[in-house]
This record gives structure tokens, C-alpha cells and sequence, in this order.
């Protein structure tokens, strides 16, 4: 039984073999060319184990800390709602001379804002300041 052998399919890319790929060739040839089908009759080369790969730890990113603060900043948000609908209790609220009726959840949660605001104004006039003796400390 005579049939016409088609060297292109028991060529084996070095790759394939496990040795080291030809310099000279590009390195996507492997993507473009289609697998190649091994002859079963063939012998079997041994082919070398993979080299143990160094278990580096990888450094957090900026987008990872992100993900936190947006997971935590979820939980919070849902705590605060639930806080809101337990504490619909109207209550009265004595501010600068006037007085105004809202929900005592609501209140808090005003409240909190406010704090956060004034911490946060706080904070970036303490950022601009240090800002500055940098610059001159630069100069």
C-alpha cells in the first residue's frame, strides 16, 4: 500500500519538542502554522521536563487596591442603607436657629457627610501645605 507522504505533517516544530526554538525564526511561527500530527510509528524522542518555574511574589497594583476600596465602599453603602430604613423615626433637628424634621437615619447620615467634608478639607489644606516645603526645600 503505496501512498505519497506529505512532509508537512511529521514535521515537529522544535517547540513542539520541548528544545529550544530556532533564534532565526520568528517567535509567533508556532501560532501561525497549524499543529503537527505526529506519525504513531514513529519513535519517541524524550523530550526535557519543564524548567521549574520561580514562585515571585507579585507586587499589589493600583487597580487592585482599587477593587478593595470599591468592595468595601459596597459593604459600607449597604450597611448605611439598611441603618437609614431601621431609623425612619421622624426627629426633630435644631441647626443654626432653624428647626427641621427628618428621619433620624437620614440625619446621621448628614451628619456623617458633613464630618467626612471637614476632614477631608482638613487633610487637603495639610497636602498643599507640605506641597509647599517641598518645593522650597527643593529650590
Amino acid at each position: 500500500m503505496n501512498t505519497p507522504r506529505d512532509d508537512r505533517t511529521t514535521d515537529v516544530h522544535p517547540v513542539d519538542l520541548g528544545a529550544p526554538a530556532d533564534p532565526s525564526t520568528p517567535a509567533d511561527e508556532s501560532i501561525t502554522h497549524p499543529p503537527a500530527v505526529i506519525d504513531p510509528s514513529a519513535p519517541v524522542e524524550p523530550t526535557s521536563a519543564p524548567a521549574p518555574t520561580s514562585h515571585a511574589k507579585i507586587k499589589p497594583t493600583r487597580i487592585s487596591g482599587t477593587w478593595v476600596a470599591v468592595i468595601v465602599a459596597i459593604f459600607v453603602l449597604i450597611f448605611l442603607l439598611v441603618f437609614i430604613l431601621q431609623n425612619l423615626t421622624d426627629v426633630t433637628i435644631h441647626f443654626l436657629g432653624g428647626a427641621f424634621t427628618l428621619p433620624l437615619g437620614v440625619a446621621l447620615l448628614f451628619a456623617s457627610i458633613g464630618g467626612a467634608l471637614l476632614v477631608a478639607l482638613v487633610g487637603a489644606a495639610r497636602i498643599m501645605q507640605l506641597r509647599r516645603q517641598t518645593k522650597r526645600a527643593l529650590r
